[in-house]
């Protein structure tokens, strides 16, 4: 397992019945987590006060309820990336602290390469591997996703980090059709990453299953990688599904075509604070050239 744990502005505090328990820059949020099953006592202050806490309803989703009154969003900071916070209608925040070893990944990657990198971010959301790879210096970032929200969260996100003057196109679009059209175009990237979602919609009611879709999106993808890909990466979320799953079918796709690289697959997590448990949130599967 890859550990997210270089973290100064979040910290898992806690986590089980359910539930996390965690720090944001200081601000102590309480949420549901489907993976901490295992029982703990509840009784810390920490827990009974937190300043936001998310409650599940019986009829699907919930709400948030907080103890003071919070700013609009926040900001934590990453080694040199600074993201907006903001807990959000689903749970969310906007930021999911477990990629941060995604995003030290890639800039190691990019910022080693001793080339010009051009990325496509998939599914990018509000734009950490989009980010990451702009701050490590790679020639032009193409971050897709299908929510303008989300999109206009990620441009916030790049001034807070103070990309403005770093090529990152932001478009609001069907990710699978994206692909499709540049492959059409004749583009190349020697970078793809993507978060699918387990399910979806895009912008024009374009329904995404991952089961049914994943397959054939890696399959558009090879149609735009470059000569000599430097990465191709691949984050889920989707339950049920295993990391094993990722690096059958990158072997069976991309290594096929790029024999001379290598896959590799896991699941990312957090360390927990206060007992050194580790959170499992999600799994990887990554195909790499050789150095």
């Amino acid at each position: 397992m890859r550990l997210s744990k270089e973290w100064n502005d979040y910290q898992l505090l806690d986590a089980g019945n359910g539930e996390k328990l965690e720090s944001w820059n200081g601000i102590i949020l309480r949420r549901p987590d489907p993976q901490a099953i295992w029982p703990i006592d509840m009784k810390n202050e920490r827990w009974n006060h937190p300043d936001g806490f998310y409650h599940r309803s019986s009829k699907g989703g919930g709400e948030w309820s907080f103890q003071k009154r919070l700013p609009e969003y926040w900001t934590v900071k990453y080694r040199d990336l600074t993201f907006k916070v903001s807990p959000t209608n689903f749970k969310h925040t906007g930021l999911f602290p477990e990629q941060a070893v995604n995003w030290d990944y890639m800039m190691d990657k990019i910022s080693n390469s001793n080339r010009p990198i051009k990325v496509l971010n998939l599914f990018a959301y509000t734009g950490g591997a989009t980010m990451a790879c702009a701050k490590a210096g790679a020639e032009m970032v193409v971050h897709v996703d299908a929510s303008k929200g989300m999109t206009n969260w990620a441009k916030e996100n790049r001034d807070l980090c103070g990309l403005q003057d770093h090529k990152i196109r932001f478009i609001v679009d069907d990710c699978l059709k994206f692909v499709e059209r540049e492959a059409r175009r004749g583009h190349h990237y020697d970078v793809i990453i993507m978060d699918p979602p387990s399910y979806g919609r895009g912008p024009n009611g374009e329904t995404w299953k991952f089961e049914q879709n994943i397959y054939h999106l890696i399959q558009a993808c090879m149609k735009i990688l470059s000569d000599q890909p430097l990465f191709f990466l691949i984050n889920s979320y989707t339950t049920g599904i295993s990391s094993t799953v990722l690096e059958n079918i990158l072997k069976t796709t991309i290594l096929r075509k790029y024999p001379d690289g290598r896959v590799d697959a896991g699941e990312v997590g957090i360390p927990i604070v206060k007992n050194e448990l580790i959170l499992p949130c999600g799994i990887y599967g990554r195909f790499e050239s050789h150095d």
